[in-house]
């Protein structure tokens, strides 16, 4: 794609770096207070029983085990060779749902393996951070590069209410404030295409994310995997997933009226293809990406050209 026309992980993080870096991405065996009760079950209706975490290899029983494997398995692997280097990234679930202490095991563990290593990204719940667990991620900055990425979705609490997640957008708000506070980097993460979204809510979200100060974004579809709420909302005709055509032109839409101070994490999903049930033209990722290129081309978009203050 046209780097010229957003803000790219990739050159942001050669900059900072100095060199190519990459992400390990890493199941540090946490669940979801939305899937084990606490808060509800099921999770969000988009959300598999892996949580985002289905593509993470060198899994076992024991947590920290499982930490030391699936990082050293990526550093011996083809990929871990393509970079000089990395960023662990719990990925999977909610990425600070534990003890204090339980979690600086972890992240103290993921560090230590490699001095390639030089940073800590965490996706979590926007209720899932507090003042304890940003003191906790506050003492890595010193040594490491820290990030935290927020599952804000959508700005409109209703839509928030089908999907099942559990929180509000104040909570958002209330995360960001503290990890701003404390320095530390937030990606949020939006989806396009959920129940009952219109035009203006994804705008909206857009508006909440440059609002936070936010430094980074993930965009990706609304796609439909197997064992979830939403494909059973999908098969009893409850739900329709939405055309490529309508993601290009919303992506877009969110590329022109986001802050040029933004790094653009993702453009798109990257759905499991044995677990997919619909859209199908979400496993072409080159394609979608292609085309988001040639459409910003064409309407001669450019991050934030209709970026505006409040």
């Amino acid at each position: 794609m046209e780097s010229f026309r957003y803000n790219r992980l990739n050159t942001y993080l050669k900059k900072k770096f100095g060199t190519r870096t990459l992400k390990i991405c890493v199941d540090g065996g946490f669940t979801c207070p939305n899937r084990d009760g606490t808060k509800g079950v099921g999770g969000c209706i988009f959300c598999n029983e892996c949580g985002a975490g289905e593509r993470i290899k060198g899994k076992t029983a024991e947590s920290l085990q499982s930490i030391e494997n699936q990082i050293n398995s990526f550093l011996e692997s083809y990929r871990g060779q393509r970079a000089e280097k990395y960023i662990v990234y719990f990925q999977a679930f909610s990425g600070t749902y534990d003890s204090v202490q339980n979690l600086q095991k972890k992240y103290n563990l993921a560090l230590s393996l490699s001095s390639m290593i030089v940073g800590l990204q965490i996706a979590t719940r926007p209720d899932l951070i507090n003042k304890e667990i940003v003191e906790l991620l506050k003492s890595f900055k010193d040594k490491f590069y820290v990030c935290v990425e927020l599952g804000l979705q959508t700005a409109n609490d209703k839509i928030g209410d089908i999907i099942n997640r559990k929180y509000s957008t104040k909570d958002f708000e209330l995360a960001c404030q503290l990890l701003n506070n404390a320095g530390i980097d937030i990606v949020a993460h939006m989806m396009v295409g959920l129940p009952n979204e219109t035009e203006k809510d994804i705008l909206d979200t857009v508006q909440v994310i440059n609002t936070c100060k936010c430094s980074g974004i993930k965009i990706h579809s609304t796609y439909i995997l197997k064992n979830t709420k939403l494909c059973e909302m999908f098969e009893s005709g409850q739900y329709i997933p939405i055309t490529q055509d309508y993601y290009i032109e919303s992506v877009c839409k969110v590329i022109s009226k986001l802050s040029k101070n933004i790094i653009i994490h993702r453009l798109t999903g990257d759905p499991p293809k044995e677990s997919l049930i619909a859209p199908l033209w979400t496993i072409h990722k080159k394609i979608v990406l292609n085309n988001i290129s040639q459409a910003l081309k064409e309407k001669n978009i450019y991050q934030g050209i209709n970026f505006k203050e409040n």
